[in-house]
């Protein structure tokens, strides 16, 4: 008899206990959708929120203890945040979906978390549950075109595909033909657009056109003014570019895209293949037939002092007579003199 009333006060003193354990739990689902096609993605959602000194074991959330009916759980993720008032929120996300026809309902299944109140000093493996707490389930509708209760889902038709015409049969070697015909004049267009762009290329110039260029060089040179200093820099422009193109065609090197000291660098490696171009050395030969040659080093100043009073600051612009000067020196280079 004593016995007996040890245990109901045992279990009276107890009931209230869990009760507020358990109140201090809740646990909501929900899914985005209640109906889904073949293929489409479903996510359904957990969310749990302890009070403050009560957490949940969130192993029994894991993926591969959802049960699922007609579906397969794609991916899974979990986070948790902490309020003001110290409750923590566990929202969980499981994406889903279906590929098959034949399931007539699908369903997630309810699942039961065990929940703990936490102790100062005791370690989570060692607190014993002190309840649990069930998560509602989901029903998803299925919609298909297909209809329902169809055993077999045949994917392509069995008929034999009917036999071309005659007329389409022959359509083709013809197509073909004229194919293999049209080839020939793309052929002659390609070869006359290359053949163009040869004759265009820089470098193969006659040797016609490389006098009248000289000449001209000589003549647009010889009548520049270089009263004020803004033509002084235009002649400074002029004089670079008529040595640059020069050299380019005799010396066979991109003069136009050269400092002046890499231009020197270039003419000096031209001179030491002298198997190549033997008359390239340290007095280059700028023009094919010369009598003299030029030294090589007088190019190069004379292009450094070109870039200089081009790209230099005002002040550092040469007087006119320094400017007749450099006008002289590229007559000698474009002459060969």
């Amino acid at each position: 008899m004593t016995g007996r009333l040890l245990a109901c006060l045992a279990l009276c003193l107890l009931a209230p206990a869990a009760a507020r354990a358990a109140d201090q739990v809740q646990a909501r689902s929900s899914v985005d959708r209640t109906a889904i096609w073949v293929a489409d993605r479903l996510t359904y959602t957990i969310d749990v929120v302890c009070d403050r000194g009560v957490d949940i074991l969130l192993d029994d959330l894991a993926k591969e203890k959802l049960r699922v009916n007609g579906l397969e759980i794609i991916s899974s993720d979990s986070s948790a945040t902490t309020d003001a008032a110290d409750r923590t929120t566990h929202r969980l996300r499981y994406v889903m979906t279906t590929y098959r026809v034949d399931a007539p309902a699908l369903s997630i299944e309810p699942v039961s978390v065990r929940y703990y109140a936490r102790r100062p000093g005791q370690r989570l493996q060692d607190m014993a549950p002190a309840g649990e707490i069930k998560i509602p389930g989901a029903a998803v509708a299925f919609r298909s075109t297909l209809p329902d209760n169809q055993q077999i889902y045949a994917l392509r038709d069995v008929r034999q595909t009917e036999a071309r015409h005659p007329f389409f049969v022959r359509a083709q070697s013809v197509g073909l033909a004229l194919v293999i015909v049209s080839i020939a004049p793309a052929l002659f267009v390609v070869a006359a657009a290359v053949q163009r762009r040869v004759k265009r290329a820089p470098g193969r110039r006659s040797a016609r056109q490389s006098r009248k260029d000289h000449r001209d060089a000589l003549e647009r040179l010889r009548a520049m003014d270089v009263g004020t200093e803004e033509e002084r820099r235009l002649a400074y422009d002029a004089i670079s570019a008529a040595v640059r193109d020069h050299v380019a065609g005799a010396a066979g090197v991109p003069a136009a895209s050269l400092t002046a000291a890499e231009l020197d660098a270039a003419l000096d490696t031209v001179g030491s293949h002298r198997s190549l171009r033997p008359a390239f050395d340290s007095r280059l030969s700028l023009r094919p037939g010369a009598r003299s040659k030029v030294p090589r080093e007088t190019v190069s100043s004379l292009l450094a002092a070109c870039d200089a009073a081009r790209y230099g600051p005002p002040a550092a612009l040469p007087s006119a007579q320094q400017c007749r000067d450099a006008l002289a020196t590229a007559e000698q280079v474009l002459e060969g003199r």
